[in-house]
């Protein structure tokens, strides 16, 4: 299964690029979900036999489902504190619940039968750090509810009589080990290799800066990214001087965005799939994701160098922490931590540099600790 997730600055026409992208694969007989969250979609451009399926994420039913299943789970708990339960009517969903409903649509599309997914995502920021979220909540996870420690049913009177304190409840676990199973899906959907990024923007002064930083985001999770979609580009022909002035500072802002594959403005909104078979990229294969190696330089210069490409970052924006065996990384509005490779979690940091787009940590063998040889 193929799966292109689209997103750009706002405003840019990345959920129309989304749609001609799956309407494009139907109509070479693949068979294509195409996700949005974006009510405003018109149901004009899915009209017809042949069209891809449609799932309009509805984060407001996501959340009031989620609740109240929750809360039913909880019920004991819940009773013992004398709390009233809620009703579906009187619940509101949350701020940032739209990003939760977005993971299990796509935990839902890993598990069918598609040729193509096409997901229309949030606009950048929040597109990289919803897709950076299911590793995230899976380590808060581990680490709040570690599965090794659930005690089995028939210890656990006898372990809180000694404890002195309530154990936690076998729902807990059975909760936490239920979402880790669904945010595993979806991490495993969106590193997959068949899984591409596609960034839509319209190139003016605001775009390259937007892209430079959602590459380094994208890149820190290590995922893979297509060349940059440039909407709505005007005619370079026109013999209007207004109109060719604008394409002019288009085609100056579009050298900042890289390589980029331009689809022509249409005049107008779109308002049928014929209107959106102009604006389909063109299909490209899946790109490799960033590859983090390690270089062996023990012999020259006593380290080993763990190289990271993060493109696009600055140095006054990079953080760098070690905390035990993982490092935590930070650029811009964007942090993971990631576990050491093994050789490295025997060593200590000497030093990091930036260099060309690349990160590279030096690391050096810890006497203590590294093998010896004899």
């Amino acid at each position: 299964m193929r799966t292109v997730l689209v997103t750009g600055p706002g405003g840019a026409g990345r959920t129309t690029v989304a749609a001609a992208t799956a309407l494009g694969g139907a109509r070479r007989g693949q068979r294509v979900l195409f996700l949005t969250g974006d009510r405003a979609v018109p149901d004009d451009w899915f009209a017809g036999d042949g069209g891809p399926v449609v799932r309009r994420v509805d984060s407001g039913a996501h959340f009031r489902a989620e609740m109240l299943a929750f809360q039913d789970r909880a019920a004991a708990a819940l009773g013992l504190l004398g709390a009233t339960p809620l009703a579906d009517e009187e619940l509101t969903e949350l701020p940032g619940s739209d990003r939760f409903a977005l993971l299990r649509a796509l935990r839902d599309a890993a598990v069918g039968d598609w040729d193509l997914v096409v997901a229309d995502l949030p606009p950048l920021p929040d597109a990289v750090a919803v897709l950076g979220l299911p590793e995230q909540l899976r380590r808060y996870l581990r680490r709040l509810l570690p599965p090794e420690r659930q005690a089995a049913r028939a210890l656990r009177p006898m372990l809180a009589q000694l404890a002195g304190v309530p154990m936690p409840a076998a729902w807990l676990y059975e909760t936490a080990a239920r979402w880790d199973t669904e945010l595993g899906a979806v991490q495993a959907l969106v590193e997959a290799p068949t899984t591409t990024v596609r960034l839509v923007a319209e190139p003016g002064p605001a775009a390259a800066e937007a892209l430079r930083t959602a590459r380094t985001g994208l890149a820190l999770h290590r995922l893979a990214v297509e060349p940059v979609v440039a909407n709505r580009m005007l005619p370079t022909t026109s013999p209007d001087p207004w109109l060719s002035g604008l394409a002019a500072q288009q085609q100056a802002h579009l050298k900042a965005l890289g390589e980029a594959h331009e689809l022509p403005h249409l005049g107008r909104d779109p308002r049928t799939a014929d209107d959106l078979v102009p604006l389909e990229p063109p299909p490209v294969p899946p790109a490799p994701a960033p590859d983090w190696t390690v270089e062996d330089r023990r012999e020259d210069d006593g380290v080993l160098v763990w190289r990271i490409p993060l493109p696009g970052a600055t140095k006054q924006d990079l953080g760098l922490v070690r905390r035990g065996d993982e490092l935590v990384l930070t650029t811009g509005p964007f942090r993971r931590v990631v576990p050491l490779p093994s050789a490295l979690r025997r060593c200590t940091v000497t030093g990091a540099g930036l260099d060309d787009g690349t990160l590279s940590v030096r690391f050096a063998p810890d006497p203590d600790v590294w093998p010896r040889t004899r």
